[in-house]
């Protein structure tokens, strides 16, 4: 390993430490999970009226239903979870919507992927959307609502 990459990774596990000791970041998560369990919800359950009762393909199906969340997910974060870093609304809604497109890009990918396996779709949406939330959160967290 080059003595640059390590000195970046030490730098980088010392950052991670020490926002790991910090009780804030806790609370904040616990916020953020929060906020994902209705939005977890909202999702699911728009996802399997779409799919159960105006049968519609999964695909399209999870991107409606993403949009609802991410409406609902947004106004909470804004509101609750990163209250203390707010800025302008829609410089903030920008970058959440872009972390939230890129968490659904994953979403997609692992949601057909688990189809494919043979899981049912909303099981897999399930399992999908939970895969996601750590870079959903990390992302938030480090961009989107980030201390200026």
């Amino acid at each position: 390993m080059s003595r640059s990459l390590g000195n970046t990774l030490v730098l980088a596990g010392g950052r991670a430490g020490a926002a790991l000791r910090r009780p804030g970041n806790w609370v904040q998560l616990a916020k953020f999970c929060t906020v994902g369990a209705t939005g977890y919800a909202v999702n699911l359950g728009v996802f399997s009226a779409l799919l159960l009762w105006a049968d519609w393909h999964h695909l399209a199906a999870a991107t409606a239903s993403f949009l609802v969340a991410v409406t609902n997910n947004y106004s909470w974060n804004r509101l609750w979870t990163f209250r203390g870093q707010r800025g302008h609304a829609a410089y903030q809604g920008l970058r959440f919507l872009i972390v939230a497109v890129c968490a659904l890009a994953a979403n997609l990918v692992l949601l057909e992927g688990l189809v494919a396996l043979g899981l049912k779709e909303i099981p897999a949406q399930a399992i999908a959307i939970i895969l996601v939330t750590p870079l959903n959160f990390v992302g938030n967290k480090l961009w989107s609502f980030r201390r200026r």
